[in-house]
């Protein structure tokens, strides 16, 4: 048995072990994995995700026990210190030592430090690892403890530095982002898409500080500040530093292997360093006189790695290596591929820019028209994807080539035919090297049979997931030329979308599940199609969770939601976050009374914890005794409308958010929609109120309110965008009611406002027709429906305290009127928790 040994486990290294599963078989190898960091290999690339959710296992590329199950020793915590080329050892920093037949060296790299003065000072962080990101956030719970107002900044302005910014953004400090260059990502933009995404950071509260050469940082131990020049300065209270990467080479250079000028393990196109039996993959390997920073050079290393061990010595890597990429920063698309700027002499330019929109569109092409050379994309990188495939692939440019770009005759539409135009030769998945021709016939010899099985068996879209539209394209194009139908159907029961099932109940006046299975689907149904039709039924009828609650879901059956011991939430409405004293005397009592868990969150109501089923109508009666309403936190409704104390306390207040916000909440309350919805209103524009995280937000400005739409928080945050500006109480009133009763007749089940968005024709700019404009002359339609909803407003829990049959369902027992005595609290900070779980 061979021994190959792997130093470094991060997502190429990971990658190199995946690949060497799948193509080695018997016991010929044993692998070994050394990993410096405490923990398996997790995604890097998506790293500030790890600000939404503090989930580390979230991120993993696959457990510990995946490398177990494969035969595979994992080794974390340990640092590989020496190589012994002739004895074929390599030693750990613990002393000990291990033999091996192969070598691969996956170190990566380490983030760049400039030897800046007072770089050492406490505050000043890099941006690599999660324990980097563990440190800053409790650094920067620190200064928000002491300064609200913190201020952070970011020294790079590359691809690392604008996430560095998003992950600054997250914490909740002030985002400065220095560059010393003219320009923003400097190795893929030019000067003009720089000044766009420039442009567009600004308006979201980024400060982009360019042409900065930073001298010294601020400061006694702790950083206060950045100088620039004489009287040049900025004032911050941490910095984080992205400006490039450095390869992890040490071992190379230790044990004498050859090595590039300015770092990095000389590597051929075998990815053999100077000693064969020893290979370099990723960040650390110099090829073609180059560091790869990108993940898909990486995995292409690590493919040709294995294919030259296990003795298929013709894969090897290709001369050029293309460095197109996708991504979006901050919620902005940014995307480049080929050459992305060149001068006139090779090649020319069609560029299309909107500032207004913060679009910048770039094409080069060959000096006879014929070729793709490369491009720019910045606000909107839809057809990057297709224009990827045309550049990689050398397909013929239409003869109008700016039509690429500004769509058919200016109107918007694909200039270029759709994916399956490609050969099947095309690169869909640069991340895992999958092939339009793989998807293609996976599907038509039957070995797969969905997106899923093509995502199973391929990897397609596991890595940054850019290519998903178009993957998803090619299955569904496949599917349908195969005769099989495509659909997005609820269920089996039922074979409509949610909106066409919207469509049939609403014209046949149909109003209850056994009817709508008897009439327009069939056999008995199950918990997919059940909760999807209350659904549809509530927002056609606004019929609460009490008509029905057979066919609800656990936490509409229960109004409330359940918690993880058994126990049940109690959230009543707080419109606005406006509450009497008198009302929160009430909760303190009733609180106390049950011994509940209390804690206000981040949507400006009371959340009360640890209530038993059978005490949920006592608890509830007491509330609608004091005024209090559901807040249907458990339910896919209108959660809460945030608002900042606007111009009724604020000295910078433009118009009055407290009393608008709870106009909208008492008017959109209890309406049932595919998703929760949030809503937010701020008196002005420095937003305390998040009005741009929310389903809708409304923000004071000169001349009245900018209406925004479809943004959400979550795993995936989108801002909300702009549907309308300046307008008044009533035209927001006007524009919501439609905007929603359009998202409500049309979105899939569960899904968010904004995901609606993004897969909704057209975009922002068809939802303005619509909305705005009435383009499809349904405004007065949808204005009715919402009024009608509205006016049927009945608060369930009201409903379930006075109901004496809907109150016998709140027991724990069905046939007794028992506790559970199974419960078990445990204190914590002079309150309760439910017992942790054991493993």
């Amino acid at each position: 048995m061979k021994t190959v040994i792997v130093v470094g486990n991060g997502m190429v290294g990971y990658k190199f072990c995946e690949k060497f599963i799948a193509a080695s078989s018997g016991d010929a190898y044993k692998l070994v994995v050394f990993g410096e960091e405490p923990r398996p290999a997790y995604d890097r690339v998506h790293l500030s995700e790890y600000f939404e959710n503090q989930d580390a296992k979230a991120l993993e590329l696959a457990p510990a026990s995946w490398y177990k199950e494969n035969g595979i020793e994992l080794i974390t915590g340990q640092r590989v210190s020496d190589i012994k080329k002739e004895a074929k050892e390599i030693h750990t920093a613990s002393g000990n030592s291990y033999g091996y037949d192969y070598l691969v060296l996956a170190t990566g790299s380490v983030p760049f430090v400039p030897p800046i003065p007072g770089v050492e000072k406490e505050g000043v962080f890099v941006y690599r690892t999660i324990e980097d990101l563990e440190d800053m956030m409790a650094y920067a719970s620190q200064i928000k403890a002491i300064k609200p107002n913190g201020k952070a900044a970011i020294l790079g302005g590359g691809l690392l530095g604008l996430e560095a910014g998003k992950a600054v953004f997250d914490m909740g400090l002030e985002p400065h982002v220095v560059e010393f260059a003219p320009k923003l990502m400097p190795r893929q933009l030019d000067t003009r898409s720089s000044n766009v995404l420039r442009l567009k950071l600004e308006s979201m509260g980024i400060q982009v500080h360019l042409s900065k050469a930073t001298n010294q940082i601020l400061g006694d131990t702790v950083i206060e500040g950045m100088e620039f020049g004489e009287d040049d300065q900025l004032d911050v209270d941490m910095l984080i530093i992205s400006a490039g990467i450095r390869p992890r080479d040490e071992l190379g250079k230790t044990c004498g292997l050859e090595m590039g000028t300015r770092g990095g393990i000389v590597v051929n196109n075998k990815m053999q360093t100077s000693a064969k039996d020893i290979f370099a993959i990723g960040e650390v390997a110099l090829y073609n006189q180059m560091i790869y920073g990108l993940v898909a050079p990486g995995y292409e290393m690590a493919d040709v790695a294995v294919n030259q061990i296990l003795g298929s010595q013709d894969i090897i890597m290709p001369e050029n290596i293309d460095m197109s990429t996708k991504l979006k920063l901050m919620g902005v698309d940014v995307a480049s591929f080929g050459t992305p700027y060149m001068p006139a002499d090779k090649g020319l330019s069609i560029i299309f820019e909107n500032k207004t929109k913060f679009l910048y569109k770039r094409i080069n092409v060959s000096h006879d028209g014929k070729t793709l050379l490369g491009g720019i994309l910045v606000g909107d990188a839809s057809d990057y994807n297709i224009l990827h495939q045309m550049y990689l692939n050398g397909m013929a440019l239409p003869d109008n080539a700016e039509e690429l770009i500004v769509g058919a005759r200016g109107e918007g539409g694909s200039a270029f035919g759709s994916a399956m135009d490609l050969p099947d030769t095309a690169q869909i998945c640069s991340c895992e090297s999958v092939s339009k021709g793989n998807i293609c016939s996976s599907l038509l010899n039957g070995e797969s049979d969905s997106l899923k099985d093509i995502i199973s068996c391929t990897k397609a879209t596991t890595g940054c997931g850019g290519c998903k539209p178009m993957v998803v394209e090619l299955v569904n194009e496949t599917l349908k030329s195969m005769g099989k139908e495509v659909k997005d159907v609820i269920c089996e029961h039922f074979e409509y979308t949610r909106q066409e099932l919207y469509g049939i109940i609403k014209v046949k006046g149909i109003t209850s599940y056994d009817v709508a299975l008897d009439k327009c689907g069939k056999g008995d149904g199950c918990e997919v199609c059940k909760p999807a039709l209350a659904s549809i039924f509530a927002t056609i009828y606004n019929d609460t969770a009490n008509k029905e609650d057979v066919i609800q879901d656990s936490n509409d059956r229960f109004l409330a939601n359940i918690q993880r011991n058994g126990t049940y939430s109690v959230v009543p409405r707080i419109p606005g976050g406006e509450i009497t004293p008198d009302k929160l005397i009430v909760l303190g009592d009733v609180a106390k009374e049950y011994k509940l868990y209390t804690k206000i969150t981040g949507g400006q109501r009371i959340d009360l914890f640890g209530a038993e089923l059978n005490d949920l109508p006592a608890i509830w009666k007491k509330l609608i005794d004091a005024g209090f309403e559901s807040g249907h936190a458990y339910g896919k409704a209108l959660r809460t409308v945030k608002s900042c104390v606007g111009s009724t306390w604020c000295r910078y207040g433009m118009d009055e958010s407290v009393s608008f916000a709870i106009e909208l909440e008492e008017r959109y309350k209890g309406i049932r929609s595919p998703h929760k919805l949030k809503g937010g209103v701020s008196g002005c524009i420095r937003e305390c109120a998040e009005a741009r995280g929310k389903d809708f937000g409304v923000i004071a400005v000169e001349g009245g309110w900018n209406l925004y739409v479809c943004g959400n928080g979550g795993a995936t945050p989108k801002h909300a965008q702009l549907l309308a500006e300046q307008i008044d109480n009533e035209t927001v009133i006007k524009y919501l009611d439609r905007f929603l009763m359009y998202y409500i007749r049309t979105a899939a089940p569960l899904m968010r406002t904004a995901a609606w968005l993004e897969k909704l024709e057209g975009g922002i700019d068809q939802l303005k027709k619509v909305v705005v404009e009435d383009s499809l002359n349904i405004a007065k339609e949808l204005e009715t429906d919402m009024q009608a909803l509205v006016d049927k407003y009945e608060c369930e829990w009201r409903q379930a305290v006075e109901n004496e049959e809907i109150g016998k369902r709140f027991k724990h027992f069905v046939n007794a009127d028992d506790r559970d005595d199974n419960l078990v609290f445990v204190p914590m900070r002079e309150q309760k928790m439910p017992e942790p779980w054991t493993n």
